[in-house]
């Protein structure tokens, strides 16, 4: 698909699974902005479902610093349009705290079923 179709592909899946896109960060757009850099396609997807959320903050208050979890779109030097999710799993090793565990592995399910529904 498409770098356009994907973003839409991607968020659209994302709010199925309780997520937000709560902002997106357009790296081609900004690097010509500020810096005069031409790359190609990328944004970053910052999304969150508040539950979850709520129930890592509750647990583990520095878990803030890897919020919101990102998910970036991006077109690789060959045209080919790139979907990447921030792995959730990645945290309860980052921060150790046994409490995240099941939180990380909630979100990897549904990031799962994400990438499985947008092929």
């Amino acid at each position: 698909m498409t770098y356009h179709e994907a973003v839409e592909k991607v968020a659209g899946e994302l709010k199925k699974e309780g997520f937000g896109v709560i902002t997106s960060i357009d790296v081609k757009y900004n690097m010509k902005q500020k810096i005069g850099a031409v790359v190609n396609p990328y944004i970053i997807l910052e999304a969150c479902t508040p539950q979850i959320a709520h129930r890592a903050l509750t647990a583990e208050p520095e878990l803030g610093l890897l919020l919101p979890c990102n998910v970036v779109v991006y077109t690789d030097p060959d045209g080919h349009t790139n979907v990447s999710f921030f792995d959730p799993i990645v945290m309860s090793a980052i921060i150790s705290n046994p409490a995240l565990k099941p939180v990380g592995e909630e979100v990897k399910e549904k990031y799962d079923r994400v990438f499985k529904a947008i092929g």
